[in-house]
């Protein structure tokens, strides 16, 4: 007899869109199409009304930039251009003209590393509007305006009444908001960056649900821009098993070529293309490589909850991290929303 799952399907919490599209290739109702520049891949998903309840997600446009190390230089550069350009193109399908107002909002607590990503991104944003006032703007920018709201347990107010008390005030034309999201992947942790028209559920990668931002209650468009800064537990558990069971394979195969006798390490596997067969997860996993990877989830996820281990992991270089993506992210945002902007020669 099977394992029986007892968690009403629920797998670990991902904010990422492709982490669900990956999940179910094989349902309707999304369209999905692959970039892949130099060091970066972007994948387009246009998720349609008759695939937003089947993957838990909003219909809309979802961007994913996937990159390497972005503390490199040469990927931080390539990454910055890419997320321009993409943010840019999204403006430009949702009709965003070039005179229209932007509200820029960096969500999340920066006394958190983890969660600091949106207030680090606005201390690099460009904010003009009190230049417009002076009269001291050239042609090429726009008007912007930016604000780090901070979090409901410091400030005692939803974030999204506060954020509607300045819009109907200020009246932008249009809202980009900055957070920092959780991943379903260990792979995606911190190399990843979503663009999307949909908005926004502040806190929901942590079961932490906040009122949405979205353009339902802004009636203005809203776009989110985020990077899945924390995993947890049990899918890192879960990503671990498939981790091994690739590994398995990979030596099981290099065992057949006298070239690999000479070999000192066995590199990074996962880059190589490995087919794992089903005889081999048995052979390894013995009951527990039977499961499908939705099956596996399901079953760490119950193991972990019910006796309080299913952390919220960040690794260790989060810090330097955070730094580097905010600044790419705030940097990109000008680009975008200003022709003014020269990129690094």
């Amino acid at each position: 007899m099977g394992h029986e799952i007892h968690l009403n399907g629920r797998l670990p919490r991902t904010d990422l869109a492709i982490d669900l599209i990956d999940e179910n290739q094989k349902e309707s109702g999304f369209t999905k199409d692959v970039k892949q520049y130099q060091n970066c891949k972007v994948t387009n998903v246009n998720i349609l009304k008759t695939g937003s309840k089947k993957i838990g997600k909003k219909p809309g446009h979802y961007i994913t930039i996937e990159f390497e190390d972005v503390t490199d230089h040469e990927n931080e550069q390539e990454v910055l251009k890419v997320t321009a350009y993409e943010l840019k193109k999204l403006l430009d399908s949702i009709s965003i003209s070039k005179e229209s107002s932007c509200f820029i909002v960096g969500l999340g607590n920066e006394d958190s590393t983890p969660d600091a990503l949106g207030p680090l991104a606005i201390d690099h944003v460009l904010v003009t509007n009190h230049l417009f006032e002076l009269g001291e703007v050239e042609p090429g920018f726009r008007k912007t305006y930016a604000l780090n709201p901070g979090v409901m347990g410091t400030t005692g107010i939803e974030t999204r009444d506060l954020l509607k008390g300045i819009v109907d005030t200020v009246k932008p034309d249009f809202m980009i908001v900055v957070d920092a999201l959780a991943s379903g992947s260990v792979e995606r942790l911190n190399k990843t960056i979503q663009i999307t028209d949909t908005g926004i559920h502040p806190g929901s990668g942590v079961q932490n649900k906040r009122k949405e931002i979205s353009s339902d209650y802004f009636h203005i468009p809203v776009i989110a821009i985020g990077v899945p800064t924390v995993v947890d537990a049990a899918t890192i558990v879960s990503d671990t098993i498939w981790y091994m069971q690739k590994n398995f394979a990979y030596m099981k195969d290099q065992l057949k070529k006298p070239s690999s006798k000479l070999a000192v390490t066995t590199g990074n596997y996962l880059k190589k293309k490995i087919v794992v067969e089903p005889q081999d997860n048995v052979e390894l996993m013995g009951k527990l490589g039977t499961l499908t990877e939705e099956e596996r989830k399901q079953l760490v996820l119950e193991v972990l909850t019910p006796i309080g281990y299913n952390f919220i992991v960040t690794p260790k270089e989060i810090d330097f991290i955070v730094q580097k993506l905010s600044l790419v992210i705030g940097n990109s945002i000008n680009h975008a929303l200003h022709d003014n902007i020269s990129f690094e020669k």
